[in-house]
């Protein structure tokens, strides 16, 4: 972990501080304007308190102030009036409960998944390290738990700019096999460092801003069942209203190779590009504040293999909402990462998108 951090950081610090001299005018403008997020948001809070209705909740206020706060930062780095969309909304919320050691903070999407079908699982891995490969069931649980947690407690290079570390894990159970003890088949973690910031770029009336960050996926097997790989990217975030954009595309850190396929050190999947491709493109949109639709693909042109997610949140009863998913292509999981799979699941979302 030592080394692996060694080789992420020096990528990650040289994206920042690229980031701190493209801003550094507009840094030191909003520096000499505006004062701190703190001192804006209780001078908003002072005002709005004497002036607001008295039936208005401290929740309300504040949230009201939280979006006055983020247009003005926006409307003074762009030169013109904004309107907020849901990337922004979700920012402003997460940012009310950032310091609350009570509240976690989701970061991707937590859903668990009880009924997941799918079409083909990878057996082959399994062959002769257990029993598991003849009695795996194509019907399975699938979960997700996401949550990020903010590194700094103000700005670093501009205003509504944030460090984050986050940690995602997916995991697939045989919770339908019990002639082999219902076993996790497979569990992917996700540990990454990124740094967001909002960027003077409106194009169409919308918001832009641009996420750059290191991470590792493992599965945290040994010797021939192990998958991983390190990357770095960038992510391009765009909104307008109820409907968001996400563009990332990375670059895989290089590992050197296996002198044997059963060698603990080296690189376990050295053609995971071949399948996972080089660009994430995300699809988001909330309509009429119950139902949140949603597309994720990847594909990699020189092979022409790649995967697409469509997934729909839905109210169930209560503040609990469903969840239905579907995908098809390549890796889904890491150790499915090089079979091409169709899959269904529907079940609980934890979380929303947006």
């Amino acid at each position: 972990m030592i080394s692996l951090i060694s080789r992420l950081l020096p990528l990650l610090l040289f994206a920042l501080s690229f980031i701190a001299q493209a801003n550094s005018v507009d840094n030191k403008t909003d520096k000499a304007e505006l004062p701190s997020h703190k001192a804006l948001f209780e001078m908003c809070l002072f005002k709005a308190i004497k002036s607001a209705d008295k039936t208005a909740t401290l929740a309300e206020i504040e949230h009201y102030c939280e979006q006055q706060i983020a247009e003005k930062v926006i409307s003074k780095n762009s030169g013109q009036s904004v309107e907020l969309g849901v990337l922004a909304n979700r920012v402003i919320r997460e940012k009310r409960t950032a310091a609350d050691p009570y509240v976690l903070t989701p970061h991707k999407m937590n859903y668990i998944l009880p009924l997941s079908m799918v079409d083909e699982i990878n057996r082959t891995a399994y062959q002769g390290f257990s029993d598991w490969a003849d009695e795996l069931k194509d019907v399975e649980a699938k979960f997700q738990l996401s949550l990020k947690v903010p590194l700094l407690t103000d700005s670093l290079f501009r205003q509504g700019d944030q460090l984050y570390f986050g940690f995602t894990l997916q995991s697939w159970w045989q919770i339908y096999s019990e002639e082999i003890s219902k076993p996790f088949r497979e569990t992917n973690y996700q540990p990454e460092i990124f740094y967001f910031t909002p960027i003077s770029f409106h194009p169409f009336g919308g918001n832009s801003a641009l996420v750059v960050g290191a991470e590792h996926q493992s599965n945290g097997r040994s010797q021939l069942l192990s998958r991983s790989w390190n990357r770095v990217y960038v992510n391009y975030l765009y909104e307008k209203r109820n409907f968001a954009l996400s563009f990332r595309p990375w670059y895989r850190i290089p590992e050197s190779e296996k002198e044997s396929p059963s060698d603990g050190q080296g690189d376990d999947n050295p053609d995971i590009l071949d399948y996972m491709g080089h660009f994430e493109l995300g699809l988001m949109y909330k309509y009429d504040s119950a139902y949140e639709f949603s597309f994720k693909g990847r594909n990699n042109f020189a092979t022409h293999k790649g995967f697409v997610e469509f997934g729909v949140t839905f109210p169930l009863w209560g503040k609990l909402k469903g969840y239905a998913q579907m995908s098809s292509g390549y890796g889904e999981s890491l150790i499915d990462y090089n079979v091409n799979q169709r899959r269904f699941g529907i079940g609980i979302a934890l979380t929303n998108l947006l």
